[in-house]
C-alpha cells in the first residue's frame, strides 16, 4: 500500500506519512452557522467522509475533527436582521447542518467542538503571541502581526507587498493594514467575553487554531476545508498557529466548489440550493453519488440535468444489486476490493476512477445473471457492495435500506404489498387476453415512477 494525497501546501501529490503509525488525524473547517447549509456546503462532508472511510479500510484509527463556527461577523449580521438572538439562530442551523450530514450519509466526526466553548484556548494562544512579539493589543482588539512571521503566505503564494487583507468593521489600531485581527473589541448589543485586552469576541481564523491545538496537540496529519479557505484563513491559521510553537497541520487537502452558472455556490450570491428542498425532490442516496463520485478537486457545474444522469447511472448499480439478491438471497459485501478500485482510491483517493471499477463488476454482473451463473453473481455482488461501503453508497445498506430511518422499511414492506396487489391485477388481465387493462395499469404504475420489469419468477418492480 502507498497511500498519496495532493497537498495544497506543496501543489504536489505527496506520499501519506502519518505522524503516528496507524493513525490518521483529520481537522475539518465545518459550518459557519449564520443559515441552513446548501448543497456547497456538504459537497466538503461529503468528500472528507469518504476520504475516512477510505484511511478506515486501509486499517487506520482515524480522529475526525470537524468544528463549529458558532460565533462571527456573519452571525450577528444576521442576529441583528431577523432581531434574534445570535445564540438562536447558531444553534438552529448547526442542526440543520447535522441533518443534512446524516441525511446524506456522513459518519458523525470524533469531536465536533464549537468555537464558542474554546475562549479560554484562545486567550491563551493571544497571550503567548503577543509576549513572543507576534502579535499586539490596539484598541481592545489583538491583531496578528504578518511580518513577524517570515512564511506567511506560503500556502497561498501570494506576495505580500500587493497583499489584500480582509478586513471587518471596527478593526481599529492596526501598524499595518495588511495584520489580521485575531480578537475583535465588543460593540454594544454583541456578545463578548473578557480577556487581559478588554472584552471582546473571537476573530474567525483564532477560533480553529485554539480548537486544533485543543484537539490534536501541536502537529497533526491532514487539515481540510473548502478551495475557498485557503486565503485568508487556512493562510492566517498557519501563522499563528506556527508562531505559536506547533508544526500544526502536515497536510492540507481542499475540495473544489459547487457553482451554478459558472459562480461558486454561496448564500451571498442568492444561488443556493437548500439540502432541505435538495432531498424533497431527489432521494439522499443520488445526492450524495452526485456530489461525491466526482474527484474532490474537480468542480461541479450544478445543473437538474446532471442529477437526472446522476440517478440514472446509480439506478443501473442499484438495479444489478435488487435483481441479483432476488436469485440469489442476501450477500455480504466481500471484506476486499477489487485491485484496480483500491488502487484509485490510493491516489489522491481518486473516486472517478474507482467508480469505473464499480461499473465493470456491475455489467459482469449483469452478464452472469443473463447466464445464469449464480456463484459468479454472489462473488460480483459481493465485490460491488464492498466498493459502495466505502464510497458510503452502498443501497443494501440498512442506513439506505430503511433500517436507520426510522419508519422507512415498516413502510416499504407496506408498498411492496400494495404495489404486489396491482401487479397481481395486470397479471390477472394478461391471462384473460385483457392487453389493453394490463397495458393501462403498467402505463399507470409508470406515471407514479415505478418501472416494471417481467422476469421469469415473474413481475418484479423498482422506483425508476
Amino acid at each position: 500500500m502507498n497511500l498519496r494525497l495532493y497537498d495544497t501546501s506543496t501543489r504536489l501529490i505527496r506520499d501519506f506519512t502519518p505522524l503516528q503509525q496507524g493513525c490518521v488525524s483529520i481537522y475539518l473547517c465545518g459550518a459557519t452557522v449564520q443559515a441552513p447549509p446548501h448543497i456547497g456546503h456538504v459537497r466538503s462532508g461529503v468528500s472528507f467522509d469518504i476520504m475516512r472511510r477510505w484511511f478506515e479500510y486501509r486499517g487506520f484509527d482515524v480522529t475526525f475533527v470537524r468544528n463549529v463556527t458558532d460565533i462571527d461577523d456573519k452571525i450577528i449580521a444576521k442576529s441583528a436582521e431577523l432581531n434574534r438572538p445570535w445564540w438562536a439562530i447558531g444553534y438552529e442551523n448547526e442542526r440543520a447542518f447535522n441533518d443534512a450530514y446524516d441525511a446524506l450519509g456522513c459518519l458523525p466526526p470524533t469531536y465536533e467542538p464549537r468555537a464558542t466553548g474554546h475562549v479560554p484556548e484562545m486567550i491563551e494562544m493571544m497571550r503567548t503571541l503577543i509576549g513572543r512579539g507576534h502579535a499586539y493589543p490596539a484598541d481592545g482588539n489583538v491583531y496578528f502581526d504578518v511580518r513577524s512571521f517570515p512564511g506567511y503566505l506560503g500556502l497561498s503564494n501570494q506576495d505580500l507587498d500587493h497583499l489584500l487583507q480582509p478586513s471587518g468593521e471596527g478593526e481599529t489600531g492596526k501598524r499595518d493594514p495588511r495584520d489580521f485581527a485575531m480578537w475583535k473589541a465588543a460593540k454594544p448589543g454583541e456578545p463578548s467575553w473578557e480577556t487581559p485586552w478588554g472584552r471582546g469576541r473571537p476573530g474567525w481564523h483564532l477560533e480553529c487554531s485554539a480548537m486544533a491545538f485543543k484537539y490534536f496537540g501541536r502537529a497533526f496529519d491532514i487539515h481540510g476545508g473548502g478551495i475557498d479557505l485557503v486565503f485568508p484563513h487556512h493562510e492566517n491559521e498557519i501563522a499563528q498557529s506556527r508562531a505559536f510553537g506547533g508544526e500544526f497541520a502536515r497536510y492540507w487537502a481542499h475540495n473544489a466548489w459547487v457553482t451554478l452558472a459558472g459562480e461558486k455556490m454561496s448564500k451571498s450570491l442568492g444561488n443556493s440550493v437548500l439540502v432541505s428542498e435538495m432531498t424533497r425532490r431527489w432521494r439522499p442516496i443520488v445526492l450524495r453519488y452526485y456530489l461525491g463520485t466526482p474527484h474532490y478537486r474537480s468542480t461541479i457545474e450544478y445543473s437538474e440535468e446532471a442529477l437526472a444522469e446522476a440517478e440514472a447511472a446509480f439506478g443501473r448499480i442499484e438495479g444489478f444489486l435488487h435483481r441479483a439478491v432476488e436469485r440469489t438471497g442476501e450477500v455480504e459485501p466481500a471484506a476486499v476490493v477489487p485491485e484496480d478500485f483500491a488502487t484509485a482510491m490510493d491516489e489522491d483517493f481518486g473516486v472517478p476512477q474507482a467508480l469505473a471499477a464499480v461499473h465493470t463488476t456491475v455489467r459482469q454482473g449483469n452478464a452472469a445473471l443473463a447466464e445464469g451463473d449464480k456463484e459468479s453473481v454472489v462473488a460480483l455482488v459481493g465485490q460491488v457492495r464492498g466498493m459502495l461501503g466505502v464510497l458510503g453508497l452502498d443501497p443494501l445498506d440498512p442506513r439506505w435500506s430503511g433500517g436507520a430511518q426510522g419508519r422507512g422499511k415498516e413502510l416499504a414492506g407496506v408498498v411492496d404489498r400494495l404495489v404486489g396487489l396491482v401487479l397481481a391485477q395486470r397479471e390477472a388481465a394478461r391471462q384473460r387476453k385483457d392487453y389493453g387493462t394490463a397495458d393501462a395499469i403498467r402505463d399507470e404504475l409508470g406515471a407514479a415512477g415505478l418501472v416494471i420489469e417481467d422476469t421469469p419468477n415473474g413481475p418484479r418492480w423498482e422506483l425508476g
